[in-house]
């Protein structure tokens, strides 16, 4: 929960960093929409959807071994002497 000060501002030394950032107009025009919707600042939006993005841990990635994992080597290691063994080019 973020604190105001007595006149609805945000007290500097609760450990807040000024930033800047460049947005589209028309991100910048849905923001003010969706705070006005919401009954809160432009500001407070985006710190609120900056946090929560933050908040969300890390996608797993899976780890791809191919279509069928059978334990054997990859033809594609060695694709030279599979072909080989089948008498492809002969």
């Amino acid at each position: 929960m973020l604190l105001y000060d007595d006149i609805g501002r945000y007290p500097t030394s609760m450990g807040m960093k000024k930033t800047s950032l460049y947005i589209d107009d028309e991100v910048d025009r849905a923001l003010a929409v969706r705070a006005a919707a919401e009954g809160v600042t432009k500001a407070e939006l985006i710190r609120l959807t900056l946090g929560a993005a933050v908040a969300t841990p890390t996608r797993i990635r899976p780890k791809a071994v191919g279509i069928v994992s059978d334990g054997k080597p990859s033809i594609a290691r060695d694709i030279d002497a599979y072909l080989a063994s089948t008498g492809f080019g002969e």
